[in-house]
């Protein structure tokens, strides 16, 4: 969605309120595409002093397998994001602000961004998740599984001789 900021950056006190929904279904992550449904926006844009400041709340369900045990989880995410957005940078690079030289923000291109950036690295079925077994591939949350659990370091093996 292209936000027009024409109206906000020409008149001090000027706002402007934006709901609608962004489709992430293609956006690929982890070789997975975990948004199944729509993403849910609400921005508001407001100038304030002549400082264009921009609020979004975006609120999704995120569908992804757990990083320990492979078990499919579903997360809900309500996130908020501010951005202070000007017409030009005097500098090359500044995170401070966003650039919309056009008076014009692609909306979409941001809240993507955002989301992508705020997300978790991993992501757990629950905090203790005790994962697969290295050998048998069994969840040990469903309980122990009937491997031998010592682990022999194969550099070892020769002072297991001596002691015999």
């Amino acid at each position: 969605m292209l936000l027009d900021l024409k109206d906000i950056f020409v008149s001090d006190g000027a706002c402007k309120d934006v709901s609608y929904t962004l489709s992430m279904s293609d956006v690929e992550v982890s070789g997975e595409r975990p948004f199944s449904s729509p993403v849910q926006i609400q921005a508001h844009v407001e100038n304030k002093a002549g400082m264009v400041t921009l609020t979004i709340d975006a609120d999704f369900v995120y569908q992804t397998a757990c990083d320990r045990c492979l078990v499919p989880i579903e997360r809900r995410f309500d996130y908020h994001f501010s951005h202070k957005i000007i017409e030009n940078l005097e500098e090359d690079f500044n995170d401070d602000y966003i650039e919309a030289p056009d008076l014009a923000l692609d909306l979409d291109e941001l809240i993507s961004s955002d989301i992508l950036l705020e997300l978790p690295s991993k992501f757990l079925c629950r905090e203790d998740c005790q994962g697969l077994c290295q050998k048998c591939g069994h969840n040990l949350n469903l309980g122990d599984c009937s491997c031998d659990k010592r682990e022999v370091d194969p550099r070892l093996e020769a002072l297991k001789e001596l002691l015999k």
